[in-house]
C-alpha cells in the first residue's frame, strides 16, 4: 500500500513540476532564439528556464553583475507568478487523491510525501542550475517550497471550515487590497500617456512586447500591494534612499518598465483620505464581529496583522543592482501603520456610540 501511494505521488509531483517547467522553457528557448547569444550554449535557455520556474516559486536569487563583477541580490519578485505552481500543485495532489479508491487514510501520507518530494526536486534544480553569474539561494529553497507546497496541499481533497476569525481576518485585507487595486488601475488610466511612452522607449517589438506584457501583469500584485503602503500613509519604496508617500516625494531614477508610469509625480496630501479607509475598515471588522463576541474581534485582529505582515514581506525586496536595493514597502511600517489604523477604527466603532449614549 505504501508502494502505491509513492508512486502515484511521485508521478504526479514530475507532472506538476512539468506543467510549470515546460512553459518556462519554450519561454526561454523564443527569447534566447529571438535576441541571440554570444556562446550558442543551448544550456542557457535551459538553465534559465529552471531560473523561472525558481522565481515563480519566489526563491532569491545572488548575482554577479558584469563589467565588474559587483554583487547584486534579486528578492522582489512577481508575486502573479505564484498561481500557476499553485495550481499545478493542488491538480497533483487532486489527482494521487482520486487513485487512491476513497481511502482517505492514505491521504495524510500522500500529502506529506508530496509536499517532501516537491521540495526535494525544488532545491535540487536550485542547486544544480546555479552558475558564476547567477546563484539561486538553495538553502533557503526548502524553506520556500515547503511552505507553499504545504499550505496547497492542505486544502485538497477536503471541505475548509474556517473559524469566525480567519473569515473575518482574511476578508477585511482582501477587501483593503481590492480598493488599492481599483486604486491602481484608476492611477494607470489617468498616466496612460506615461505608461505608453515607458513602452515605446524600450522598443521590445512583437516576441518582447507580449513577454514584457506577461511580465507586467505578473507583477500587478506588487504594485497593488505597494498601492495599499501609499495610501496608508507609509508610502514604498522605488530604488536605495527614495520614498514615494503622499507627503514625501524623493525619486531619483526608475526602470523603465511601463506599470511604473503609473506613478504619482510629486507630493499629494489629499492621498492620506486612503487612512481613513483604512480606520473605517477596522470599524467595519467591529460591525462584523461585535454580535458574536469580543475575544472574536481581537482574534479577527489578530490574524489582520499576521496577513499584514505576510503580505509586506512578499510585497518588499532587492532588484538586482544597489542602486534598486530597497523595492516596495517597508515590512515593519507597512505593518505597524495599517494595524495601528485598523486597531484606532475597531475603537472609535467600540467606544464613540457608548460615549454618545451617555
Amino acid at each position: 500500500m505504501f508502494a502505491r501511494v509513492l508512486g502515484s505521488t511521485l508521478t504526479q509531483v514530475l507532472r506538476s513540476v512539468g506543467l510549470v517547467l515546460l512553459p518556462t522553457s519554450f519561454i526561454s528557448l523564443l527569447a534566447w532564439a529571438t535576441a541571440g547569444s554570444s556562446s550558442g550554449n543551448t544550456g542557457d535557455p535551459l538553465r534559465a528556464s529552471l531560473w523561472f520556474w525558481l522565481g515563480a516559486h519566489q526563491i532569491p536569487f545572488n548575482l554577479v553583475l558584469p563589467p565588474a563583477n559587483s554583487a547584486g541580490y534579486l528578492s522582489y519578485l512577481p508575486l502573479g507568478g505564484l498561481i500557476i505552481p499553485v495550481i499545478a500543485i493542488r491538480s497533483g495532489l487532486a489527482r494521487v487523491i482520486n487513485r487512491l479508491d476513497g481511502d482517505t487514510s492514505l491521504v495524510p501520507l500522500a500529502r506529506i510525501l508530496f509536499a517532501f518530494f516537491y521540495t526535494a526536486l525544488g532545491t535540487l534544480f536550485a542547486y544544480f542550475s546555479s552558475t558564476t553569474s547567477v546563484k539561486p539561494n538553495w538553502y533557503i529553497a526548502p524553506i520556500f517550497l515547503f511552505a507553499i507546497t504545504l499550505m496547497c496541499v492542505a486544502t485538497v481533497g477536503r471541505r475548509l471550515v474556517f473559524g469566525a476569525p480567519i473569515l473575518y481576518g482574511t476578508r477585511i485585507i482582501a477587501l483593503l487590497l481590492g480598493i488599492a487595486a481599483i486604486a491602481l488601475g484608476i492611477s494607470i488610466f489617468i498616466n496612460l500617456a506615461t505608461v505608453q511612452n515607458l513602452n515605446l522607449v524600450l522598443e521590445p517589438g512583437i516576441i518582447g512586447g507580449l513577454l514584457l506584457l506577461l511580465l507586467n501583469i505578473l507583477y500587478l500584485p506588487n504594485a497593488i500591494i505597494a498601492t495599499l503602503g501609499y495610501f496608508s500613509g507609509t508610502g514604498f519604496a522605488i530604488g536605495a534612499g527614495s520614498m514615494v508617500a503622499p507627503w514625501s516625494f524623493h525619486l531619483y531614477s526608475i526602470p523603465a518598465f511601463p506599470l511604473l508610469g503609473a506613478l504619482p509625480h510629486g507630493v499629494f496630501y489629499w492621498a492620506l483620505i486612503g487612512i481613513t479607509v483604512v480606520i473605517l475598515s477596522g470599524a467595519l471588522l467591529v460591525s462584523w464581529t461585535v454580535a458574536l463576541n469580543i475575544r472574536v474581534l481581537i482574534q479577527s485582529i489578530v490574524v489582520s496583522v499576521l496577513l499584514l505582515a505576510a503580505i509586506a514581506y512578499v510585497g518588499s525586496g532587492a532588484l538586482i543592482t544597489d542602486a534598486m536595493s530597497a523595492m516596495g514597502v517597508s515590512p515593519w511600517k507597512f505593518t505597524l501603520s495599517i494595524s495601528a489604523e485598523l486597531i484606532l477604527g475597531a475603537i472609535l466603532a467600540l467606544y464613540v456610540p457608548r460615549i454618545g449614549r451617555r
